[in-house]
C-alpha cells in the first residue's frame, strides 16, 4: 500500500501496483519514496488527465463494439477512475502551493 500525501489535502491510498503506474504516468521513478514538487504538479496533472482521457476513449470504443448491452458484464474499474482521486489531490496541492509526497 502506498499513500500519497499533501499538507493541504486528504491522503490517497493505493495498492502498490496501481500507485507505481500513477508514478510512471506522472513521469516519476517507481520508488518506495518520492515527491512531486510544486513546480512539477502542472505537468503531472496534465499527464494523468491525458492518460485518463485515453483510457475513456478506449473503453468507449470497446463498449460500442460489445453490442448486446443487456447481457454485457459491467466494465472493470479503469485507469480513468483510478487517477481521479490523485488528480484531485495534485490540484488541491497546486492551489495550496504544497508538494505531494509518498512513502515519507
Amino acid at each position: 500500500m502506498i499513500v500519497f500525501r499533501s499538507e493541504v489535502g486528504p491522503d490517497i491510498m493505493m495498492f502498490d501496483e496501481v500507485a507505481q503506474r500513477m508514478m510512471e504516468l506522472m513521469g516519476k521513478q517507481k520508488a518506495a519514496q518520492g515527491v512531486v514538487t510544486v513546480e512539477q504538479l502542472p505537468a503531472a496533472i496534465a499527464r494523468l488527465k491525458a492518460a485518463a482521457a485515453h483510457d475513456r476513449a478506449q473503453h468507449a470504443g470497446a463498449a460500442a463494439d460489445a453490442g448486446d448491452e443487456e447481457n454485457a458484464a459491467p466494465p472493470p474499474v479503469g485507469l480513468a477512475q483510478r487517477v481521479l482521486p490523485l488528480v484531485e489531490l495534485l490540484e488541491i496541492s497546486l492551489r495550496g502551493g504544497k508538494p505531494v509526497t509518498w512513502g515519507v
